[in-house]
C-alpha cells in the first residue's frame, strides 16, 4: 500500500496489469505507425520541392508548433499551478508536432490541403530536433522535481526517430503506387478516430472507474483552453502573414491539432506507470476537446462562414486554376509552335485561326 504501488498516482497500480499494459503498448505503437504511414502517403515529392523553393508552410509549422504551442503549454501550466507530473504531460502535448486530424478538418472547411499536409509533415520532421529542445527548455521551472530529472529526452528522440521509417515508406508508396497511397490515407484518418476511442476506453478500464475524478479540474481546464487558444494563435499567425482566408483556416487547424498518438506513446513507453499515473489521460482528454472544438469550427464555417468566404476563396482558386491552365497551354504551345514569349501571351491575337486552342 506504499507509494511504490502507484495508488497515490490516480490508479497507477492497476496500470501495472502486465497483460493489459502490454496490449495497450502494442496498440499505441501500431496506431503511431499507421498514422505516420498515412502522413507519408499524403506527401508528394513535387509538393516538397515547391515548399522548399517557397518555404512558407515550413516557417508556419516552425512558429506554430515549436514556438506558439510550447509557450502556450508552459504559460498554462504556470497559471494553473500544476504539479510536476501534470506539467510534464501538458508540456509533452504542447511540444508535439501537428496531427493528422488537422488534415481531415481542413478538407471540411475548404482549406488548402497542400499547405495542411506540408505543415504536418514539416513539423513531424522538425520535432526530431526541436521537441527535445523545447521540453528541456520549458521544464527548467520544475527541474528539481523527480519526474523532470527522469524526463527521457533520449527516449523522446528515439521515439521520434522511429516515426521516420513509416513516413519514408509512405512517401515511397505515394511515388510508386498512388492509388494504394490514397487508400492508406483514408484508412489512417478513420483509424485515428477509432484508436482514440479504444485508447480512452482501455485506459479508463486499466486505471479504474475513479480515474476521471482524480484528475484535477485545472487539467480539464487546460485540455479545453489549450486547443482553443492554439486555433486562435494559428489564425492570428496566418493573418500576420497576410494569407488568404482558406489558408488562415488551414493554419489555424494545423496549430491547434497536436499529434496525440505521439504524446501518448511517449508517456506510455518512456515513463514508469506509477510515476505518470492518471496524467497518461491528458493527451486523450486533449484529443477529445480538440476534436470537439474543431468540429464546432467546421459547423460554424458550414453554417455562417462559407458564404462570406466563398467569393474570396473562389476568386483565389480561379486565379490558381487559370494560372495552371495557362501554364499547360504554354507547354502545349511550346511543343507545337515554339517558344511563347510574355509579350505574345499578353497581346491580343490578330489571327485567331492560328491559336493553339
Amino acid at each position: 500500500g506504499g507509494p511504490e504501488d502507484g495508488s497515490e498516482s490516480g490508479g497507477g497500480g492497476e496500470f501495472g496489469d502486465r497483460s493489459l499494459s502490454h496490449g495497450l503498448s502494442v496498440l499505441v505503437g501500431l496506431a503511431l505507425c499507421v498514422t505516420m504511414l498515412g502522413l507519408g502517403c499524403a506527401v508528394e515529392l513535387g509538393q516538397l520541392g515547391q515548399q522548399l523553393r517557397r518555404p512558407v508552410g515550413l516557417l508556419l509549422a516552425l512558429l506554430g508548433q515549436f514556438v506558439a504551442m510550447p509557450l502556450l503549454a508552459f504559460l498554462l501550466a504556470l497559471i494553473f499551478a500544476l504539479d510536476e507530473v501534470a506539467a510534464v504531460a501538458v508540456l509533452l502535448c504542447g511540444c508535439c508536432p501537428g496531427g493528422n486530424l488537422s488534415n481531415l478538418m481542413s478538407v471540411l472547411v475548404d482549406g488548402d490541403m497542400n499547405l495542411s499536409i506540408i505543415m504536418t509533415a514539416s513539423s513531424t520532421l522538425l520535432a526530431l530536433f526541436l521537441m527535445p529542445l523545447c521540453l528541456w527548455l520549458y521544464s527548467r521551472h520544475w527541474i528539481n522535481t523527480a519526474v523532470v530529472q527522469l524526463l527521457p529526452l533520449g527516449a523522446v528522440s528515439l521515439t521520434l526517430g522511429s516515426t521516420l521509417l513509416p513516413i519514408g515508406l509512405g512517401v515511397l508508396i505515394r511515388y510508386r503506387y498512388p492509388r494504394a497511397a490514397d487508400l492508406i490515407v483514408k484508412i489512417s484518418l478513420w483509424s485515428l478516430l477509432v484508436t482514440l476511442v479504444i485508447l480512452f476506453i482501455l485506459t479508463g478500464t486499466m486505471l479504474g472507474p475513479d480515474l476521471l475524478a482524480h484528475i484535477p479540474a485545472s487539467v480539464y481546464a487546460i485540455a479545453v483552453l489549450m486547443p482553443l487558444a492554439g486555433y486562435a494563435l494559428g489564425y492570428g499567425l496566418a493573418t500576420l502573414f497576410r494569407m488568404p482566408p482558406h489558408c488562415r483556416r488551414t493554419v489555424s487547424l494545423e496549430t491547434g491539432c497536436q499529434n496525440v498518438q505521439l504524446c501518448t506513446a511517449i508517456l506510455k513507453l518512456t515513463f514508469p506507470p506509477e510515476l505518470i499515473g492518471g496524467m497518461y489521460m491528458f493527451p486523450l482528454l486533449y484529443a477529445l476537446f480538440q476534436s470537439a472544438e474543431a468540429g464546432l469550427f467546421v459547423l460554424g464555417y458550414k453554417m455562417y462562414g462559407r458564404d462570406s468566404y466563398k467569393q474570396d476563396a473562389l476568386g483565389e482558386e480561379e486565379d490558381t486554376d487559370i494560372s495552371y491552365k495557362k501554364l499547360k497551354e504554354e507547354e502545349v504551345a511550346d511543343t507545337s509552335y515554339g517558344t511563347v514569349t510574355t509579350e505574345e501571351h499578353n497581346s491580343i491575337p490578330m489571327e485567331p485561326t492560328q491559336s493553339a486552342l
